[in-house]
């Protein structure tokens, strides 16, 4: 018997369908399956399906997670996740997600597939992020796709002096600076003029927001390369943020960046891949030419 878990957000009612023949499909197929309390609470369903929460989590008896939405449900699951290692499944409900992969029209198809143990599994880097008193990220101090900082209330440029393994590199005049996983490559710094950079490549990409001195271009580097940050401006206080929970700081926190000591697991099914993906969302080969 399969231990599943599903998580998701937002619940759009015309969506109602697809989850309900989702759940009768793991149903059939004898699985005992735990969804997130407020998620099944939006869905107005039976209370007698069993629940997990922030505070009564998952373990590693589970052997898979269901994330329904897009790929910004995934980054909120691996809060839930953490370092169990429970891969992760993206059904997207929506448009066509980097991470979130499998349609709602193929969710049959998808669990046929899992129930037969034909899919693979991806492990994917994460960042973490520290500061000297330890207290302002807390537990859930790790990020998917990226950790930025940037400008808060102000329309002034920031500066964040940055130095890598303890060199200094330079100091960005600019609204922010990303630091982007290969997941993340294609999410917020790929829309700062970032690469696309493969999954299961060994790097980050520092990836300057509307930087002003224009010789700051992305760059991109060894994910074993220990990055730290701090950050000076005309306001008291700027923004830190983990995919996407913000944190506000003081300016001049000394801020350190490195590659996750764990992995996120991410299922896919065989007929998916990143290259796949990567063609239809960004329509290459669109181009009758090609």
């Amino acid at each position: 018997m399969m231990k599943i878990a599903i998580y998701g957000q937002a619940y759009d009612h015309g969506h109602r369908h697809y989850i309900e023949k989702m759940l009768r499909q793991l149903s059939r197929h004898g699985a005992e399956v735990f969804i997130e309390e407020q998620y099944l609470a939006s869905l107005g369903m039976s209370n007698g399906l069993d629940t997990f929460s922030s505070d009564v989590g998952l373990d590693t008896s589970f052997d898979l997670l269901l994330s329904v939405g897009g790929d910004g449900t995934i980054l909120r699951a691996i809060t839930y996740v953490k370092d169990l290692g429970i891969p992760i499944l993206g059904i997207n409900l929506g448009r066509l997600g980097f991470l979130a992969t499998v349609r709602k029209e193929g969710i049959d198809a998808a669990i046929k597939q899992i129930f037969k143990k034909n899919y693979a599994i991806e492990e994917r880097s994460l960042l973490s992020v520290s500061e000297p008193s330890g207290s302002v990220f807390g537990a859930l101090n790790f990020a998917l796709n990226e950790i930025t900082v940037s400008r808060k209330n102000t329309t002034s440029m920031i500066t964040v002096e940055t130095h890598l393994n303890n060199e200094y590199l330079t100091s960005y005049w600019a609204d922010g600076l990303i630091i982007s996983t290969p997941t993340g490559s294609t999410g917020y710094s790929l829309s700062c003029g970032g690469p696309v950079i493969d999954p299961n490549s060994n790097n980050l990409v520092l990836t300057p927001i509307a930087p002003h001195n224009l010789n700051a271009r992305p760059f991109v580097i060894s994910d074993e390369t220990t990055i730290s940050l701090k950050v000076s401006g005309r306001e008291e206080q700027h923004l830190v943020s983990l995919d996407s929970r913000i944190f506000t700081l003081k300016n001049d926190v000394a801020l350190t960046v490195k590659k996750a000591s764990f992995n996120i697991k991410m299922a896919h099914l065989p007929e998916e891949s990143f290259l796949k993906t990567l063609r239809n969302k960004m329509l290459w080969g669109q181009d009758k030419r090609n």
